[in-house]
């Protein structure tokens, strides 16, 4: 599957996004085709390699729906959004000037549009001023000119491209008919109205825009690095791995890293949400994003920057919108039967009381039925739900949580239980060792038998012991290397095998393990087929944990743990977190069958796992959310995840759990808002009781306030 991203410069208007995705997805070759309106984004996935014929489709269906819209590359935006640009587009009859876009203030860019409509209104107000009734009609209808040629033409082109359902068009309409009524003041005062307000819609739509996209200013222009004997900038995408750069006070980490020299604080809210500093020195582990606070770094890149972590949330900060939620997806088919739907009933209500009350009557039906033209556009509900999403998954970016689209961000709020590893999540997974006891040799020797053993694994304990142990390993002793995943490791060392790990692996191979109590995790060594003795290791717990757990129990969030360790260890640790289910003993096979047994028992309700290891991702991806802890968590676990919490702070989940239910509830408030008033407002003109003033409100009125109300997702 081929996917093709397009930049609609100047779209500006839901329905045309709706109507150019509906087209393009008519298209034979075409697998999938999704316009996202905030981001001024279509995505179409397609089977057919060659993208010549479907860029042709593609730019020749724009254009004949919205001629004005130019069709670019997507990486064409950025270098198009930092330039000084002018341009007017036509949308829904609408001129929006947009010149200085992303440079200057909306009040600039709008200055034509603001000129003609005071013009327009002093036109108006001199049609009710004036005494003479014939001079009064020519001011109004030039006052309705001058507010809505655009609209006039845009919704003449679209009737000859056979959009009987455009706005445009349904304004024309329903105002055309006003003026044949007789009511040509109405009709310019409504024209007005309905453009000024489709103005202040286009302003909050820009404002609202800009102010999701401060979440992808994280990319840092330039890194340094020392070529040639001199200090030079190149592009970060220019940069290799093992290259040393240069970060001074007040610049933004370009990559990923490790520090070699040079002490600092790093401020890291733009990645962790936290914004207390962090303290670095020689051999710390830094990210690209964070901002460094005192003196001069130097910084070993770990990573190409297309795997680097504001790489990372720029790219699932940008194909956010393209998993859609299941109310995104109802509101658009909604969308296309509501209004067909409303034009529908605004005939029958012209046309279908005169049969019974007399034809005398029709002006004033046929007035009522124009009423339900001006409310049928669905914009409030089309750009406040994707804005709402789009803001929500900002907000939670903001707090250091980065998720994978507004479907992720609906099944976090219908969250009924989280499972959390212990090791890297509850715990700090970073081990110390406790105790080490030997049977028949050393302790010393004890632990470079299992240090040797070690050497070949990246898990926590196995990085505890060696640097315990605090000697050179040399791998040509070790041989035949062999990690057997939830139990422990076996080797070749000095030509004689040793067994590492929890005392079933030793008992399955016929070594006799005495019986041991610890509240630890415990580490059985077995060397040529004797038992010589255990290490216990301590996970410190982290101090957040017990609160999260308080937290998600006050949301009615079910905490449960799932570990590996044995049942004693377990057990104390879910005692200090007063986490009342846990299951322990587990491998990664019967971790997830934990998972589907507890989704079984939710009855339907969403149910998230938190984890960090290798080991966790088959259980992130089997979850119905996967949360993946961002910061020292494995690739293939982030890969996996719909959630990724790049402070590794669980209680972050739930914030995220707070921050999405906030979301579903101003999104449903929308929803609710928006047909309400409409529906009220479609009554109150059938009855009679309603003008174009207010049918005008209905519709553009209610898309503005849904459109200010999105915003709020964005904070918490």
């Amino acid at each position: 599957m081929t996917k093709t991203i397009y930049w609609l410069k100047g779209l500006d208007c839901p329905n045309c996004a709706q109507k150019i995705a509906l087209k393009i997805n008519d298209l034979d070759m075409v697998e999938s085709a999704d316009v996202d309106f905030i981001r001024k984004k279509l995505v179409v996935r397609h089977e057919e390699p060659d993208t010549g014929a479907i860029d042709y489709s593609v730019r020749a269906i724009v254009n004949k729906l919205e001629p004005d819209v130019q069709v670019l590359d997507y990486s064409q935006k950025d270098e198009h959004e930092h330039h000084h640009e002018h341009e007017h587009c036509h949308c829904d009859g609408h001129v929006h000037s947009h010149g200085h876009e992303h440079g200057h203030g909306e009040g600039e860019s709008h200055t034509f549009d603001i000129a003609r409509f005071i013009f327009a209104g002093i036109l108006f107000a001199l049609s009710k001023i004036l005494p003479f009734e014939l001079p009064c009609k020519i001011l109004a209808l030039c006052a309705y000119a001058v507010a809505g040629y655009d609209v006039v033409i845009s919704a003449l082109r679209n009737l000859l491209h056979g959009e009987a359902f455009d706005e445009t068009l349904l304004m024309f309409i329903a105002t055309i008919g006003a003026v044949a009524l007789g009511y040509y003041d109405e009709a310019a005062a409504v024209m007005l109205f309905f453009q000024v307000g489709e103005l202040f819609q286009d302003i909050a739509v820009e404002r609202s825009r800009k102010s999701i996209s401060k979440l992808m200013e994280l990319k840092p222009e330039f890194a340094r690095i020392i070529k040639d004997g001199k200090e030079t900038k190149i592009s970060p995408e220019d940069v290799s791995i093992g290259d040393i750069i240069i970060v001074k006070a007040g610049e933004r980490l370009p990559l990923d890293g490790v520090v070699v020299s040079g002490r600092s604080q790093l401020d890291t809210s733009a990645i962790t949400g936290e914004f207390l500093p962090v303290s670095i020195c020689e051999g710390s582990t830094v990210s690209s994003g964070c901002t460094n606070l005192e003196g001069v770094i130097n910084v070993r890149v770990s990573c190409e920057f297309k795997d680097s972590a504001v790489a990372r949330i720029m790219d699932m900060v940008e194909n956010a919108s393209e998993k859609k939620a299941d109310t995104e997806k109802f509101i658009t088919r909604f969308a296309r039967v509501y209004t067909p739907a409303v034009v529908a009933c605004a005939f029958l209500l012209a046309v279908v009381p005169c049969f019974f009350l007399g034809f005398s009557q029709f002006t004033k039906w046929l007035y009522r039925g124009l009423l339900f033209l001006v409310i049928s556009c669905p914009c409030a509900l089309v750009i406040s739900i994707p804005m709402g999403f789009f803001a929500g998954i900002g907000g939670a970016s903001k707090k250091g949580v980065l998720v994978k689209g507004a479907k992720s961000m609906e099944a976090l709020a219908k969250c009924s239980a989280v499972a959390m590893d212990k090791t890297g999540t509850l715990t700090k997974g970073s081990f110390c060792i406790e105790s080490i006891v030997p049977s028949g040799i050393s302790k010393e020797q004890l632990l470079e038998y299992a240090a040797f053993a070690e050497s070949g694994s990246n898990h926590p304990i196995a990085l505890s012991i060696i640097k315990e142990y605090a000697k050179e390993i040399v791998s040509d002793t070790v041989e035949d290397i062999k990690e057997i995943s939830g139990h422990g490791i076996s080797c070749i060392y000095r030509g004689k095998a040793i067994l590492c790990g929890k005392a079933e692996l030793l008992e399955e191979k016929g070594i006799n393990v005495p019986q041991c109590e610890s509240e630890n995790t415990m580490v059985h060594v077995a060397y040529d087929g004797k038992y010589c003795g255990y290490i216990t290791l301590g996970d410190e717990i982290k101090q957040t944990s017990k609160e999260a757990a308080a937290q998600l129990s006050k949301l009615g969030v079910e905490t449960v743990m799932l570990t590996g360790d044995r049942e004693k260890t377990a057990a104390a640790v879910a005692a200090e977190l007063g986490i009342k289910k846990y299951y322990a003993c587990l491998l990664p096979e019967n971790k997830v069958e934990k998972i589907e047994e507890l989704m079984r028992s939710q009855d339907g309700r969403p149910v998230a796992f938190a984890g960090d290891g290798i080991n966790d991702a088959p259980v992130i991806a089997r979850a119905d959310i996967g949360i993946a802890m961002g910061g020292l968590g494995s690739d293939i676990a982030i890969e996996a995840a719909d959630i990724v919490l790049m402070n590794d702070d669980v209680l972050s989940i739930p914030r995220a759990i707070g921050i999405s239910r906030k979301t579903m509830r101003i999104v449903k408030e929308n929803i609710v808002f928006a047909l309400g008033v409409k529906f009220a407002v479609m009554l109150l003109g059938a009855l009679g009781f309603a003008g174009m003033w207010m049918a005008v409100f209905a519709d553009v009125g209610v898309a503005l306030i849904a459109i200010l109300n999105s915003m709020r997702c964005s904070k918490y």
